[in-house]
């Protein structure tokens, strides 16, 4: 039972903590866009920024995404204007073409700025 108590006591005794070196405030102050930091979003914005446009069926192929997991965040990239989707047929088999709009450009160029940054002082230290 002593043995126990010593654990616990161990345990509850606090570590010397270092402080955290803070960042720069130009690094902290533009939040990263959430929307885009997720994978599959910011591969879908990524494919859709050095491609004119792709289909449903080649988006899933390059990104490795089932339909559902792709359909959900192509969803949120159109409701926040970063893509853009046209729906046809050909003949009787719909097709989707998603298409990177100017919003999303601008999204994308200013996340891939801001991890640039995060990498350069990072390197720097």
């Amino acid at each position: 039972m002593a043995g126990k108590q010593n654990t616990v006591r161990r345990e509850r005794e606090k570590k010397p903590q270092l402080e955290p070196t803070p960042l720069p405030p130009e690094l902290t102050a533009p939040k990263l866009d959430r929307l885009i930091h997720e994978r599959l979003r910011l591969g879908i914005l990524s494919a859709l920024s050095v491609n004119e446009s792709l289909s449903f069926a080649e988006l899933k192929k390059l990104l490795d995404a089932t339909d559902g997991n792709l359909s959900v965040h192509a969803r949120k990239l159109e409701e926040a204007g970063y893509v853009t989707c046209t729906k046809t047929f050909e003949g009787r088999i719909p097709k989707s073409d998603y298409r990177l709009a100017q919003a999303g450009r601008r999204a994308l160029d200013r996340y891939l700025d801001h991890m640039e940054a995060l990498i350069q002082a990072m390197r720097e230290k």
